[in-house]
């Protein structure tokens, strides 16, 4: 059968991040890519330069033009901006169930611009934490959700990827990348139990993206596999190989995209 996936996020006109890097995600490993913008974003490799939130309205507009016609087999949640988006995304999503939707906790920019308004976050967690199938929170984001201290050890994550559990989530993929070992550490966390998954670091500057890259590829992998844990390390892996190629592509001045296309050129 053929994978039809879904993206609702914002957009990244260099290519790097958001919809364009999950759309070309999707395509790298088999899915046919579907998209609903929520946010217009300029940007580029050097930074955020300016958000256009979309009405919610059109956002629903969008949402049912796709759900009413194309069967969707995974959605990924990735750039929500406001509360009054995650409502109106969170409703119309139980009118048009999708078998495995991720939920990329995507909160600021690698630069550091904010991308979730903070009352955003309890509509987030209260509304859409229950509809999702997993969560993929970094260190910070945890730490945001959670209201607590960021954590420095895997002990901590274990902590907070239990606590992140408690709110309700059917599963979490809680990502290590802040914590400053030389492999980097992801735990998993499902009602079957809790799986540590590392890589070794990459020696690239080139990582813009790389959230939106991991969500977009569990997402058109998570049809084809049996679980989260047996879904996982193949997402992983194409991760792994896009920053290892991430110096081969010229793209922009500052922190570069990761190279999705890495089997083909």
């Amino acid at each position: 059968m053929r994978i039809n996936s879904l993206t609702i996020a914002g957009t990244d006109p260099s290519g790097g991040a958001g919809i364009q890097a999950d759309l070309k995600t999707f395509s790298a490993l088999g899915a046919y890519g579907t998209a609903v913008i929520t946010a217009l974003v300029a940007q580029n490799t050097m930074g955020v330069q300016s958000v256009y939130h979309l009405d919610p309205r059109f956002i629903v507009t969008q949402l049912e033009s796709v759900l009413s016609d194309v069967r969707i087999d995974s959605a990924k949640i990735g750039m929500l901006s406001n509360a009054a988006n995650v409502t109106a995304i969170a409703k119309l999503l139980h009118c048009y169930p999708i078998p495995y939707i991720v939920l990329d906790t995507v909160m600021v920019a690698k630069g550091g611009a904010p991308l979730l308004s903070p009352e955003a976050v309890t509509e987030m967690v209260e509304q859409l934490f229950p509809l999702v199938s997993l969560i993929t929170p970094n260190l910070p984001e945890a730490a945001a959700i959670l209201k607590c201290d960021l954590a420095k050890t895997e002990d901590d994550m274990l902590s907070q990827g239990r606590a992140l559990c408690a709110m309700g989530c059917q599963a979490v993929l809680l990502k290590g990348g802040h914590l400053p070992n030389e492999e980097s550490p992801d735990w998993l966390f499902t009602p079957e139990g809790e799986w540590r998954f590392t890589a070794t670091r990459v020696n690239t500057r080139h990582t813009h993206g790389t959230g939106c890259t991991l969500s977009a590829a569990l997402t058109a992998l998570r049809p084809r596999y049996s679980d989260w844990q047996s879904t996982l390390p193949v997402a992983k892996n194409y991760l792994q190989h896009a920053l290892m190629q991430a110096d081969s592509l010229e793209v922009g001045h500052g922190i570069g995209p990761v190279h999705h296309f890495h089997q083909w050129w």
